[in-house]
């Protein structure tokens, strides 16, 4: 791996990070966790999110897309790709910035999961309360 051709980028939601490697190429190709894009995310919604930064900044069939993604669920997966993808094509072209930013694309979806309290049966619910 001494010659550097890629735009490496991780992207983060929730508990799923997935590293990202934008290959400048002719035609475009995702590659998920080994598997093609359309194999790992069945739903069609999810593939959208992935592939919206493209559309964004209309660089469509100039990368290949490698992804490493780890934890989370599939949605969360999926936004994590759609934040590293975001943040590979800010390194390769400042001028993008702008319509990714706007977009909201470049901040980290900082929700996370509220943790559960002592006494509570979930981070807010509460047992029934009876007065006798």
């Amino acid at each position: 791996m001494a010659d550097k051709t890629y735009i490496p980028a991780i992207g983060r939601r929730k508990n799923a990070s997935a590293q990202v490697r934008l290959t400048p190429d002719t035609k475009m190709t995702i590659i998920v966790n080994d598997r093609p894009l359309d194999e790992y995310f069945t739903v069609e919604e999810l593939r959208k999110v992935v592939r919206s930064p493209f559309s964004t900044v209309e660089t469509k069939d100039q990368f290949n897309v490698s992804v490493i993604v780890r934890g989370g669920g599939i949605s969360a997966q999926a936004d994590a790709i759609r934040h590293g993808i975001a943040r590979a094509l800010e390194k390769y072209d400042e001028g993008l910035r702008g319509a990714l930013k706007a977009a909201g694309y470049l901040k980290r979806d900082p929700r996370r999961k509220e943790r559960k309290k002592p006494g509570l049966r979930k981070a807010r619910k509460r047992p029934a309360w009876s007065k006798r």
